[in-house]
């Protein structure tokens, strides 16, 4: 554990003052080892040219991709992922070889899946079923590769029926049931506190299925020490639970990503 905490750059937060294809680098000149992006492209199947665009822009940096999302569509508007959403489920089928093509280029460990939102004229039960299903088929993807899917609480205003860590473990314990491998809980503790959740105490309880943190403080999701959130005392419960994977920094800096950086270099716990 003497290599924990391990941070990775979410780029699809941090360093937003500079392009997407810049971000990378911009990491790698701060000292990060490995950066993490939510779906980099504005459609499900982007153009080959794009796709390798981006992967030079990671490559080139001299980072790994720790992680990256699925194409969840617009997340600055209503969406919040396409995968149980019946209209929208081909889009996140049609996503999933692309996606698991691009983390096998740069060997991604951990694939992100957004459940969806609920939606009217479509029961609940019938987008739990699509979605497990949907979630089983990208699993199968990533397993072929050696990595994983994981699958996360969400908070704000959107429909989203994955609030607390039960709710999204409960959906990972059931496709464990089935026999389905290669998933997991995306434990983000921004998230989690911002719905009700206790981050330290259900850092405790789903331990066994945690494949990725993300961190942010709250309220304000803002780097660690904007907000009241233990976030030492978050890293501390991981560690003391067995978790050794790469931490996500996906938090919107209060000021530039640089000088937002500070808190790095104190003890994390």
């Amino acid at each position: 554990m003497s290599d924990f905490p391990r941070y990775s750059a979410n780029c699809s937060m941090l360093f937003r003052e500079l392009p997407l294809l810049e971000r990378p680098a911009a990491a790698g000149r701060l000292g990060f080892e490995a950066v993490e992006f939510w779906w980099p492209f504005s459609d499900p199947v982007p153009r080959d040219g794009e796709v390798d665009d981006f992967i030079d822009a990671v490559e080139g940096a001299g980072v790994r991709l720790t992680g990256l999302n699925f194409f969840a569509g617009d997340l600055a508007g209503p969406d919040c992922g396409v995968l149980s959403i019946p209209q929208r489920s081909s889009e996140f089928l049609d996503n999933v070889d692309v996606t698991v093509g691009v983390g096998q280029r740069l060997g991604v460990p951990i694939f992100n899946a957004l459940y969806g939102n609920r939606v009217d004229g479509v029961s609940p039960g019938a987008q739990d079923e699509l979605a497990a299903a949907n979630l089983a088929t990208a699993a199968a993807a990533a397993v072929k590769i050696g990595a994983k899917v994981v699958v996360e609480a969400v908070s704000g205003p959107k429909p989203y029926p994955l609030r607390r860590a039960a709710d999204a473990v409960a959906v990972v314990r059931r496709l464990q049931e089935a026999r389905v491998e290669g998933i997991g809980f995306l434990c983000d503790v921004y998230h989690l506190a911002a719905n009700g959740d206790d981050p330290v105490k259900a850092i405790r309880v789903c331990a066994d299925v945690i494949d990725h943190v993300q961190i942010a403080d709250f309220p304000g999701r803002g780097e660690p020490g904007s907000g009241s959130l233990d976030i030492g005392e978050c890293l501390s419960a991981l560690a003391a639970n067995g978790y050794s994977g790469w931490i996500g920094v996906e938090y919107t800096p209060t000021t530039t990503t640089q000088d937002s950086l500070g808190w790095m270099s104190r003890p994390a716990f």
